[in-house]
């Protein structure tokens, strides 16, 4: 396990359909929570928030698969990557840790994992937190023209198998410190140790964090069509919070996730992409009003 730890955190290795182990963080007493992180991170972004839910939910973070200290399986197919695998892991996780049904939270290419398995698992899945992210679908949509450079890097791990993980493994250090840097207005979300161990982290991760982005140009995408081809939606409650990057690509957010979620709010937030961490308590006030929605069953437990 890494030096690095959420304090007063379980830590178990814990094994997915495929025999995948991902190292997972747990905490806390009732309905449980799964925290997902996103890129170029590891589940120490939900440090403060998920210690703050603790105190009312069971919280699980775990490392996505190809991340932190979870197990990196070589991308010999596109399905290793897919969200629904990577969704799998998470259902495979919380069945483990004792609990069949259970709210997801994610941040970025978690969030695209929440949603996978909020569309496979409806019956496990009572309730998707979405940090600063649009759908698959939706993200390659909007990106258009010169505008569309802010997302150059998903472009860039579309390629096919080999050349982008050279490109990136030539100049991992910089290529990792320059999300952190242009993410990061403040210049104060993270402490040196915690930016030097995100760094670390995905430059022994590259070719899982390629395969991971190559899924989202391939086979989450097919995925994502054929559900909207089918008309199936989220049917639990749903809830977005991001930056107001939507003006500068010329779209509406809330429009675009209602398509996709009949039972959704979203709310604008004043802070960056990494916004569990610069604005911790703003985040975890954020999922709690999303976990009260509805009155849902959990375990036994219900909330109104």
């Amino acid at each position: 396990m890494t030096e690095f730890a959420i304090p007063e955190f379980a830590y178990d290795r814990i094994h997915g359909p495929d025999g995948v182990a991902l190292n997972v963080a747990h905490a806390g007493v009732g309905p449980a929570v799964v925290l997902l992180h996103g890129f170029p991170q590891t589940h120490l972004m939900w440090n403060a928030v998920a210690r703050d839910l603790a105190r009312d939910f069971t919280v699980i973070a775990p490392d996505l698969r190809g991340y932190g200290d979870s197990d990196k399986p070589d991308a010999d197919s596109v399905d290793v990557y897919s969200k629904r695998t990577m969704a799998a892991d998470v259902v495979a996780t919380a069945s483990q840790l004792g609990h069949e049904r259970f709210a997801v939270v994610g941040h970025d290419r978690g969030a695209l994992v929440a949603v996978r398995a909020g569309l496979d698992h409806p019956d496990r899945v009572s309730h998707i937190g979405v940090l600063d992210v649009l759908p698959t679908l939706d993200t390659w949509d909007v990106l258009r023209g010169v505008d569309a450079k802010v997302a150059w890097h998903l472009y860039l791990m579309a390629q096919p198998q080999g050349l982008p993980e050279k490109m990136i493994a030539a100049v991992a250090e910089e290529f990792f410190s320059s999300f952190l840097d242009a993410w990061d207005p403040s210049g104060a979300t993270f402490s040196p140790e915690l930016r030097d161990h995100y760094i670390k982290a995905s430059v022994a991760a590259v070719p899982s964090i390629v395969a991971d982005y190559r899924a989202t140009a391939s086979v989450d995408l097919d995925m994502d069509r054929a559900d909207r081809d089918a008309g199936r939606a989220l049917t639990m409650p749903v809830a977005a919070i991001s930056q107001d990057w939507g003006s500068q690509l010329g779209f509406d957010p809330t429009q675009i996730w209602s398509a996709w979620a009949p039972d959704f709010t979203f709310e604008s937030i004043d802070a960056g992409h990494f916004m569990a961490e610069e604005r911790p308590g703003a985040v975890a006030n954020f999922a709690r009003k999303l976990l009260a929605r509805g009155q849902v069953s959990w375990s036994g437990v219900t909330l109104e």
